[in-house]
């Protein structure tokens, strides 16, 4: 037997419930990727907001592609689990504020009168570094931003509220992208000059894009971890569930076009600059989190908890987040970088999440820019060396050679091959990060880094076999 809207008093008493009435509430927010990072973080805080006595905050996921998070919590009426797990057990709560999920390359009308509705106040999105469509300079690749991007689908929606007469809509992007509201504005704009011109004034006028910082990690849901949420559930079968860790953090510009959940009176912090959080979030927990997908694969290693309980591979990651990535960053007021570093390292270290390394791993083409080269050309202005990120790249070039099984990048064949071409690691990290490289432009290696990578990667292989 399924979760659904008819089982839930079903549930044991220890399951936290929706609280609201949730066939009273109308859709206000249409989110583009509804994997597991948004039903484990913004779902999360919406439903959090109306057990707290907000209304008409109620979600439709679109997934632009796959239909199998469709096919996963339909059946169950947009009900899922968030499982917290740390060393001292679980805590569940099913969460209510989903409530349909559309498949836009099987129902593309439907998600864009979603978009167009007169309640719908927020478009958000969770679609990853590479679902934003961005050339290698940053601007908009329009062979990506086809019919099935949320580009469309959006600007459909807005073309169809503007001939209306309904307000705009505040478009709120939750990706790991460093000042991730201005480059969605400056994407979308340059989308809807090339597409629909006319209606750049609109969007201007009555659209707006506020960056964001979230952090909380969510590994890939396992089928055991099914099975221990349908034994919690009291025998329900939940396959929408996710997995995370206790601890969430929410920081949003406060700039919005409308009306808004108050997800500040549940933990959420709306602030006037977001920038301290992001590029904290971006250079110290996501750098890290790279640096010990690529070198605890080439450890041997399979999860982040065995990867940062490695004294070597711990104290390198340490390093990285105190040592270079800290030192390139301002901190906000009450901010506590150091502070930071150690929390962080105590998260990674949770034995009850089983986060895969080489799910981290994936698509480092668009994670490594933000992760580790800003850091990297931050500390090279001022003299200061880097070489926990300089290892990284060495076991970065070894991953791309398929030491850990098929490079899953969209950019895999131009990288694997460049990899091939050079197999000396100086020469291949030349390649990539200079010239016309395909990751040039926002850090150039030295004579001295290059060495340093070299020496890295033969420690790297040696250490492999």
């Amino acid at each position: 037997m399924r979760l659904a809207a008819q089982t839930l008093a079903r549930l044991p008493a220890a399951v936290a419930r929706p609280l609201y009435d949730r066939d009273a509430q109308q859709v206000g927010i249409v989110h583009f990727g509804i994997g597991a990072f948004h039903r484990a973080h913004q779902a999360w805080y919406t439903d959090a907001a109306m057990n707290a006595g907000d209304s008409d905050w109620a979600i439709t996921g679109v997934s632009l592609r796959s239909p199998g998070v469709a096919r996963q919590m339909n059946p169950q009426d947009g009900l899922y689990c968030v499982a917290e797990q740390s060393g001292d057990g679980s805590a569940l709560r099913v969460v209510g504020s989903v409530r349909n999920v559309l498949v836009a390359s099987e129902e593309p009308d439907a998600v864009i009168a979603a978009v167009a509705a007169p309640s719908t106040r927020i478009v958000s999105l969770t679609v990853t570094e590479k679902g934003y469509c961005r050339a290698a300079n940053g601007d908009l690749d329009f062979a990506q931003a086809h019919s099935l991007s949320f580009y469309y689908f959006v600007t459909q929606g807005l073309l169809r509220r503007r001939a209306a007469g309904l307000p705009g809509l505040t478009l709120m992007p939750c990706d790991n992208l460093a000042d991730n509201g201005a480059k969605l504005r400056a994407l979308m704009l340059q989308y809807l000059a090339r597409h629909e011109p006319d209606l750049v004034p609109w969007f201007t006028a009555h659209c707006t894009c506020p960056s964001t910082m979230i952090d909380r990690i969510v590994p890939a849901t396992t089928e055991d971890d099914r099975t221990m949420v349908a034994s919690a559930l009291g025998g329900l079968q939940d396959e929408a569930c996710v997995v995370t860790e206790p601890f969430s953090q929410w920081v949003i510009e406060d700039h919005f076009a409308g009306p808004r959940p108050r997800w500040e009176a549940v933990g959420a912090q709306l602030v006037q600059d977001v920038a301290a959080y992001e590029t904290a979030k971006l250079r110290m927990l996501n750098g890290a989190h790279s640096l010990l997908a690529y070198c605890g694969l080439a450890a041997g290693h399979t999860f982040v908890h065995e990867a940062v309980a490695d004294p070597a591979l711990q104290a390198l990651a340490t390093g990285l987040m105190t040592d270079e990535a800290a030192r390139t960053i301002t901190p906000a007021p009450g901010q506590d970088l150091a502070a930071y570093a150690q929390a962080l390292i105590a998260r990674f270290a949770n034995p009850a999440l089983n986060h895969r390394l080489i799910q981290i791993a994936m698509d480092g083409s668009q994670k490594l820019p933000q992760r580790w080269l800003e850091t990297l050309a931050a500390n090279a202005a001022t003299g200061r060396p880097c070489p926990a990120i300089l290892t990284g790249i060495a076991a970065w070039l070894h991953h791309l050679t398929g030491a850990n099984g098929a490079v899953d990048d969209p950019m895999a064949g131009q990288l694997t091959t460049l990899v091939a071409r050079h197999p000396d690691p100086r020469d291949a990290a030349r390649a990539l990060f200079t010239g016309d490289g395909p990751l040039a432009g926002v850090w150039e290696p030295t004579e001295a880094d290059l060495d340093a990578v070299a020496v890295s990667y033969r420690k790297v292989v040696d250490a492999r076999g």
